[in-house]
């Protein structure tokens, strides 16, 4: 697998756009302060506003700051990606030496190695498959904020127009009622508040809540390229792979049953062979037994000793 297919900098690119983006959005608070003054804190009937604004602008930063940590996680992950794979070229270093334990190649490799010690078949499927749902777990908050962020805003309007309606409410009772002119405006000015609000932070949410996506997905295809390249061909227990072992054992089987008849025969010939210098041994005893009576026999007759009782 070619390293260019990884890129780590992907994730790093869109913290760098986050950032450009906050400057971005802080020069055009700055340019247009009076505006946003105005709009969002001066001439307040009711503190509806920004009860509403702040609830969406907060739910923005919370949904923002969760992506940047998956995009400096991410961004660590496709690290120890690289890492595997250079360790994979050298000879003299371990599969995961300087890959932290915690990373996800390293957790797929801890899984397929034990698979592999267990003799169980690797369901490739089943990994991946089990790899998308933990990531995708982990964009839970940002797809809740992505979701939500334009019912926030419909939700200010809404309430925002009823409050306008109030005002007007009021305004018909009495003509003279300056309170509920002011209230109607208030009303309406929360309400378009509200949805500038909500649309300015869906849009720039949507964006890298996509960009999110895209970098897990790169990610998540990454680590699957390397399984089925590097991982798949040294731990996978395929019944090709336990037939060639199975049919390697017997051969050795086959070889240490000859050897024992080797054996067994050489045994037998030893056998034989002691036998027969038992054999050999008997008669000479025997001969031997015969001629010292021949002997005793001949010193008897030359010394002329009496016969033995």
């Amino acid at each position: 697998m070619d390293n260019t297919l990884l890129r780590p900098n992907a994730s790093r690119n869109a913290l760098r756009q986050m950032v450009f983006a906050a400057v971005a959005a802080a020069a055009l608070i700055l340019w247009k302060s009076e505006f946003i003054l105005h709009l969002y804190f001066q001439d307040q009937t009711t503190p509806m506003g920004l009860v509403i604004n702040g609830l969406i602008v907060a739910m923005f930063l919370l949904g923002m700051a969760r992506i940047a940590v998956l995009y400096a996680a991410y961004a660590r992950e496709s690290v120890a990606l690289l890492r595997f794979l250079e360790n994979q070229k050298q000879d003299d270093v371990t599969a995961l030496d300087g890959v932290p334990e915690e990373s996800i190649i390293s957790r797929r490799y801890h899984s397929m190695e034990l698979l592999n010690q267990s003799r169980v078949p690797i369901n490739h499927s089943a990994l991946a498959a089990a790899l998308v749902a933990s990531e995708s777990s982990r964009n839970t908050l940002p797809r809740f904020v992505n979701n939500s962020l334009i019912l926030a805003g419909v939700f200010g309007t809404i309430v925002s127009l009823a409050i306008s309606l109030l005002g007007a409410s009021n305004l018909l009772q009495s003509a003279a009622d300056v309170g509920g002119m002011g209230l109607m405006v208030h009303g309406m000015s929360t309400a378009l508040a509200a949805t500038i609000t909500a649309i300015f932070c869906y849009l720039l949410f949507g964006y890298f809540f996509l960009k999110l996506t895209d970098v897990q997905t790169k990610l998540v295809s990454d680590v699957e390229d390397v399984t089925t390249n590097y991982l798949i061909p040294r731990f996978q227990v395929e019944t090709e792979n336990i037939l060639s072992e199975f049919k390697g054992l017997i051969g050795s089987l086959q070889a240490l049953v000859e050897q024992m008849q080797q054996s067994q025969s050489a045994f037998e010939k030893l056998e034989q062979h002691i036998d027969n210098t038992l054999e050999a041994h008997e008669s000479a005893t025997a001969s031997l037994t015969t001629d010292i009576s021949a002997i005793k026999d001949l010193l008897r007759a030359g010394f002329r000793l009496p016969e033995e009782p």
